[in-house]
């Protein structure tokens, strides 16, 4: 039978509230799923169990917080589903149709709901780049780029836009608890938020926030909430923990009673407030749906050692609230996580990789191994090591595939022939071609907004002096996509075909960017339209392929660097984390707040639950300040971080390195000698 791998725990999570043929809805299920107690094992069962009951899978929404989650929860669904389905089962995960993300699941109910909240369903999304383009642009329209003391750049002008809009928080208080810094300019950003919802509505694009927003005030009205939430049967929402306010309000006005809810997640691995995601959700489930809601607790961990828990739980149980709950497992061993205290962030270095060196001499493979920290700066010192001495690495968080120039140029074709009112595509489309400027596709874009028909309207123009036959070719290409008759994907082969003379004009390495534009085109074949290829593309971008910011070949070994924050959901046999003092876990910038601190220690214990059998973590005693190095003087003391006081030493092997040797006789004999070198030098001349 398909349930009787699961734990108890898992079980009672997996079969709580179904009867034969799906005829009982069940009433609010959280499931606190502790690190590496098989969250998605469960949840993906839970899923099956509803389908092998007789639930419709098409009346199934099931949200993840990315879509290639939702695509390998689709799979283990048919797996589990096979056993009792036979060959029906892919047919039954199929009809699964209802599973992604957050935001890509608003964007299809958006296009499902346009005519009723007044929205053309033809609009394109903005990723962050864009929404940041488009904002500096009103931003300079406005004269803020040019104010006597500095304006906030457009990055941070979009953060403080997106804190308000996904914390639900007036921007007077957003200013002064997230960005005091910028507090004095509050009248300036609330007019230029307020002209940047006006052209993104002007140019039919949402962004990313308006995904969430506009689907929040969608279900503000109770007579769409309700016949939205009649959809579907069962709402299943995985990282709960990860959630934001906005999120949180969405699900509520869909499931006002709770009634086939089931959110999963930690409350001690929430650690994205940075996104505003808040840890208020999850801790606050029980009170939202009392006295409905039931509580499953996964506590049984399948990762790590003993010793390892017990040093993790330890760390989790000084914060100040949580769910209460111990990870434990049959995994015993004698080796405790040990606390190494090195001279300082050289000599880190160096342990670091003397002890990746030596885990494979013993047959651990670079990849079993990882090395985490808090910041991304704080592997400087390893990578020039690992580089020094050829040890392969990769570390996460780099350039990703849809960031580089060339792919944004591909995407920004097809995004203005889905849509020519979308200003920052057309923008960036036009100068591309040689001889038009900013001011020159300004004024374009201008004219093109005034009339109905934009690329009718483009076409009549007459081309700027200097673009000569490119702009003929450009206006052609959006012509012919514009009419769809390619069909797709063949329209973004015409739109490569296009761009090609202009890749290699632009670009010495026009080569491997080509390669990429081929992985892009083969991406885009699996999408059954243009729509759905630009939005899921938008909100769920892949991995970079080009050999500037890619990962090694998958057959090559190579160790894993990573910021605690993208390690999150994985695991490695050895682990070890970096800087563990007071000023990087917590961060000297993250304590401001006991919100704030108790994240940073949420992150300390992330890092810790990421190890199967081995986990260092490494404590520097000095840093150099900032333009110095181990030849000069300027140093701060450190001290280890304040969330593994001296009552948790006993869950460590404490230790230092290197490792002080006994002196020899010939090394004294060294140390006694006395050369009087400089008589010597006095007498090659006399």
């Amino acid at each position: 039978m398909y349930l009787e791998k699961l734990n108890p725990q898992q079980r009672m999570a997996v079969e709580h509230g179904t009867l034969i043929d799906g005829n009982h809805i069940a009433g609010p299920l959280l499931v606190i799923a502790g690190a590496g107690s098989g969250k998605t094992n469960t949840l993906a069962h839970r899923v099956a169990h509803l389908i092998v009951k007789g639930a419709d899978p098409r009346r199934i929404l099931l949200m993840t917080f990315a879509r290639r989650a939702a695509a390998e929860m689709a799979r283990r669904v048919e797996r589990i589903c096979r056993d009792v389905l036979g060959s029906n089962a892919g047919v039954m995960a199929d009809a699964l149709s209802w599973s992604g993300t957050f935001h890509g699941i608003g964007a299809r109910l958006l296009r499902d709901y346009a005519e009723q909240i007044g929205l053309d369903p033809g609009f394109t999304i903005h990723d962050r780049e864009d929404s940041a383009d488009l904002m500096n642009l009103i931003r300079h329209d406005l004269g803020f780029s040019k104010t006597e003391s500095r304006f906030p750049t457009k990055g941070t002008c979009l953060a403080i836009y997106s804190r308000a809009v996904n914390s639900e928080t007036a921007l007077d208080l957003v200013l002064r608890d997230v960005f005091p810094w910028c507090a004095t300019w509050e009248k300036q950003l609330r007019e230029l938020f307020a002209c940047y919802v006006e052209a993104k509505q002007s140019q039919n694009v949402l962004d990313y926030d308006d995904l969430l927003l506009y689907w929040a005030q969608m279900v503000g009205e109770t007579v769409i909430a309700e016949d939205i939430g009649s959809r579907f049967d069962h709402v299943l929402v995985d990282e709960y923990q990860d959630t934001n306010r906005l999120q949180a309000s969405i699900l509520l006005a869909l499931k006002p009673g709770g009634q086939g809810l089931t959110v999963v997640g930690d409350d001690a691995q929430s650690i994205y407030s940075f996104r505003a995601a808040t840890v208020r959700n999850i801790l606050d489930f029980p009170a939202a749906f009392s006295p409905a809601a039931n509580i499953v607790t996964l506590d049984r961990n399948y990762r790590s050692t003993q010793p390892i828990l017990a040093a993790a739980n330890a760390v989790i149980d000084l914060a100040s609230e949580r769910f209460t709950k111990n990870l434990w497992t049959e995994r015993q061993s004698s080796e405790r996580p040990r606390l190494v205290t090195v001279r300082d962030e050289a000599e880190q270095a160096r342990y670091v990789a003397d002890m990746v060196l030596d885990n494979r001499e013993e047959g651990l493979t670079l990849k079993q191994q990882a090395v985490l920290f808090r910041a991304s700066h704080h592997s400087g010192p390893l990578e020039v090591e690992l580089t020094r001495r050829n040890i392969p690495f990769v570390k996460f968080g780099g350039l990703k595939f849809l960031d580089s120039a060339h792919v944004k140029d591909m995407l920004a074709a097809l995004r203005f022939a889905q849509n020519p009112r979308d200003r920052v595509a057309g923008f960036r489309l036009m100068q591309i071609l040689p001889g038009v400027g900013p001011s020159t596709a300004q004024k374009t874009l201008d004219l093109m907004a005034e009339d109905a028909s934009p690329i009718s309207a483009l076409a009549a123009m007459p081309a700027p002096p200097r673009s000569g036959e490119d702009w003929t070719m450009f206006v052609s290409m959006l012509q012919e996509l514009k009419t769809g008759k390619a069909g797709w994907p063949a329209e973004i082969g015409l739109a490569r075909q296009w761009y090609a003379p202009h890749l290699e004009r632009l670009h010495e390495d026009a080569a491997t960017r080509q390669a990429d534009l081929l992985q892009l085109e083969q991406i885009a074949s699996g999408y059954a339209s243009r729509e759905r290829f630009l939005t899921e593309v938008t909100l769920d971008p892949p991995d970079a392929t080009s050999d500037q910011a890619g990962v090694p070949l998958l057959d090559e070994d190579y160790l894993i660097l990573s910021t605690i924050h993208s390690a999150k959901g994985q695991e490695w046999t050895r682990v070890f984390m970096l800087n563990v003092v007071d000023g990087c876990i917590p961060s000297d910038l993250a304590v401001g707040t006991t919100a704030e601190i108790e994240e940073e220690r949420r992150l300390l214990y992330v890092a810790m639950t990421r190890a199967r059998d081995g986990l260092d973590l490494v404590v520097p005693q000095r840093f150099f300040t900032y333009g110095q190095n181990s030849q000069g003087d300027r140093h701060v003391y450190a001290s280890r971080s304040r969330f593994i006081p001296a009552t948790l030493l006993q869950f460590f092997e404490a230790c230092s390195w290197p490792l002080v040797k006994s002196e020899t006789a010939a090394q004294a004999h060294v140390r006694q000698m006395r050369i009087d070198v400089g008589a010597r030098m006095r007498g090659m001349w006399r």
